[in-house]
């Protein structure tokens, strides 16, 4: 039943891609089917993509993480600061690129830090996800602004702009770094025994608990898990943005869970697919850049957005109380 659920929320998810580009292409054909287009939508997915892995990964586990946007601000500070301090874009030393990956280390093991502490409070205080990452992100929040002043940190080399900024082949590098994580996570998710864990835990705690699993240790390390995929998502968005400030990206949290949910992520638990998200992340951008070349408000997307995730939840009710039905 597991299978027919997932090839349903699969087809379902598939109709609504389909029919959404369909009505972008009708509304305005010259514009959105263009390379230009295209190129602009690949170069926007990524950042809310590697924000919406870490997210799904705890609603799999039943958890939350909502220090996501904080965690990766956090990253980008670290690693802008250390980047501009020993580097000057204009004439860059022999060893630049010995610090900018130096600079990318310490970002990365800032964010695994915030990770273990999240780790910390759920799985070894046993403090609930949401209040727990909630305190974080206020606790990280705040410590962005002390450390920049509230100030923008900004000049970065050129080898780190690339990240956010080049393409391979007429292809966004950022796209083949969304690509390559999004492969990654799906094989850790289905091929590993840390995966198969997670979807345990998620659906049923209990059960995995006197199953042999370590339901502690799981979770230390999907948060670890989580916040390296904020990580990631921070070098994206520095990159972008050639600066780093706290504060960036505070609109996505919510998106994040929209786009999971949107995916098949279960807000239970125990159920979701790196492919959902990846579609459900497409959908989003469709729509999104449709819109902005209709010159339709954003807050009008926001709103099409909600109205998305409202009918597919509703397909899926349907679709599963049909299901049950069948199988009573």
């Amino acid at each position: 039943m597991l299978k027919k659920l997932k090839l349903s929320q699969s087809y379902i998810l598939g109709i609504i891609m389909v029919a959404v580009f369909l009505m972008m292409w009708l509304l305005n054909p010259r514009q959105f089917l263009t390379f230009g287009n295209f190129q602009s939508m690949a170069f926007q997915l990524p950042e809310l993509g590697l924000l919406s892995m870490a997210m799904m990964v705890t609603m799999l586990t039943g958890g939350i993480n909502l220090s996501i946007i904080a965690t990766a601000n956090m990253t980008g500070i670290v690693t802008a600061m250390i980047l501009t301090s020993t580097i000057n874009p204009a004439a860059p030393p022999p060893g630049a690129f010995g610090w900018v990956i130096l600079a990318i280390a310490a970002g990365l093991a800032t964010a695994l830090v915030i990770g273990l502490i999240n780790g910390v409070l759920i799985a070894g205080l046993n403090v609930s996800p949401i209040l727990a990452t909630l305190g974080m992100m206020t606790l990280i929040n705040g410590l962005t602004i002390v450390i920049t002043k509230g100030y923008v940190i900004s000049g970065l080399p050129n080898a780190v702009r690339f990240i956010g900024n080049g393409t391979l082949a007429g292809i966004p590098f950022c796209t083949i770094i969304f690509a390559l994580c999004a492969l990654a996570l799906a094989l850790v998710l289905n091929r590993t025994p840390l995966g198969f864990n997670i979807y345990m835990l998620g659906s049923n705690p209990t059960a995995s608990y006197f199953s042999g699993v370590n339901n502690r240790a799981i979770l230390y390390k999907t948060y670890l898990l989580s916040s390296l995929y904020a990580g990631f998502a921070a070098l994206v968005m520095i990159s972008r943005f050639n600066s780093a400030k706290a504060g960036y990206g505070e609109s996505y949290l919510l998106v994040t869970v929209l786009a999971s949910v949107l995916g098949g992520t279960s807000a239970y638990g125990g159920f979701g697919r790196v492919a959902g998200i990846v579609m459900a992340l497409v959908i989003l951008q469709i729509v999104s850049s449709g819109f902005n070349l209709l010159r339709i408000s954003s807050f009008m997307t926001i709103a099409i957005w909600g109205m998305i995730i409202i009918v597919v939840m509703v397909v899926n009710f349907i679709s599963t109380t049909m299901q049950e039905r069948r199988t009573a």
